[in-house]
This record gives C-alpha cells, structure tokens and sequence, in this order.
C-alpha cells in the first residue's frame, strides 16, 4: 500500500515541477489543495520516491 500511495505522490510532485518550470502553469491535483513553490514539488517527489522504496523493501522482508 505505501508503493501505491509513494506511486501517486511521485507523479504529483513530477507533473508539478515540470508544469511550474518549464510551462509556466500548475499541473496535477496538489495546486488544488495547497500553494507550492516548483522546489517543494521535488520535495514531495522524492517522499513519493522514499515511499515506493519503503514500501518495496517492506515486501521482501
């Protein structure tokens, strides 16, 4: 479940980064919520990335 919901965040802080940086406009769901700075979307990718990692090392033990 952690790899599910890291999955989903990862791509929200992705779409993010990228629509603020390089398009000039918000993409994804999270600008609905909350006002983010383009580095606070990198932020949150890399919890999303923590999040599938834990979730994954979680399954093999």
């Amino acid at each position: 479940m952690r790899a599910i919901v890291g999955f989903i965040v990862l791509i929200q802080g992705v779409i993010g980064f990228v629509g603020l940086t390089f398009f000039d406009s918000r993409w994804g769901l999270l600008h609905r919520l909350v006002e983010v700075p383009s580095w606070a979307y990198l932020v949150i990718a890399l919890a999303g990335a923590g999040l599938i990692m834990w979730g994954e090392s979680a399954k093999k033990s």
